[in-house]
């Protein structure tokens, strides 16, 4: 089993990627695009994401793994991070994954804003994924803001012998402000407008592939929007999933950093 890591991309926009080789590899086979979530919730997934290449790639699933431009080994700097560039990202990462399996049914899997971000890239017509595989997608931008602030707070209070109350203020004062920062990761002025902006009815689906949507029970923001997008006639399913993975933290009970049940289940959401 090879997993090569290499740069591609365009000269002013370098991304760093790891293609994980199929074994007996045969014409109309699958190959997996991982687009990964943001900041800590990336970091938190990593190896989640490689054992999860390595099993596909055992199964005849070739596989690219990247990092979106400003974060984890690609070239740029956090401040860089936004959306629109993200997503442009995105489909040049399929279309390296299809130049190396040039006969493959692509499908996407993404993670968090990384799932969000394949539902943008994939409506804009330059790409072609044969199906979506959706996450626990970031629907509502200030939802997510103020969650990954609330987990930051939390971080400093139970890091820190005497914390910053500073940070409990602000949270208090101000419960829907844009962070600058989040869990040791910036957020670029761009960034903080596209999330501030980005709501359900930002992220309709098209008709040109398969959606599946993994939430766990009780997300009624998300099943809401997968029903709207079925009224729409979307071929869209949501899935309820629970797992034992704790996106932001490593210590916390009952976490998981490869849960089973979440190889097994993403891995079967290829082909259902």
């Amino acid at each position: 089993m090879t997993a090569h890591p290499f740069m591609f991309g365009p000269a002013s926009r370098q991304i760093f990627g790891i293609f994980h080789a199929a074994e007996d590899a045969r014409p109309g086979d699958t190959a997996v695009l991982v687009c990964p979530p943001f900041g800590q919730e990336g970091l938190r997934t990593h190896r989640l994401f490689k054992v999860l290449a390595e099993r596909l790639a055992r199964a005849g699933v070739a596989t690219l793994r990247f990092d979106f431009h400003g974060s984890g080994d690609s070239p740029g700097e956090e401040t860089d991070g936004e959306l629109d560039g993200w997503r442009r990202d995105l489909c040049c990462a399929h279309e390296e994954l299809r130049r190396r399996a040039p006969t493959s049914r692509i499908v996407w899997v993404g993670a968090r804003l990384g799932a969000t971000i394949a539902v943008l890239a994939a409506r804009n017509g330059r790409c072609d994924p044969a199906r979506l595989v959706l996450w626990e997608p970031v629907i509502d931008g200030r939802r997510y803001a103020r969650s990954l602030r609330e987990e930051h707070v939390a971080a400093i209070d139970t890091t820190f012998c005497i914390p910053d109350l500073a940070w409990r203020r602000s949270l208090a004062r101000e419960p829907d402000a844009m962070p600058e920062e989040v869990l040791g990761t910036l957020l670029s002025p761009k960034l903080r407008s596209q999330l501030g902006a980005l709501v359900a009815e930002s992220l309709p689906l098209t008709a040109l592939h398969d959606t599946l949507v993994l939430t766990p029970p009780g997300d009624e923001h998300t099943a809401q929007w997968a029903a709207e997008q079925q009224s729409r006639h979307m071929p869209v399913r949501l899935a309820y999933f629970q797992h034992r993975l704790d996106w932001t933290s490593d210590p916390y009970p009952n976490s998981a950093m490869v849960p089973a049940g979440a190889l097994n289940r993403l891995q079967g959401a290829l082909y259902e």
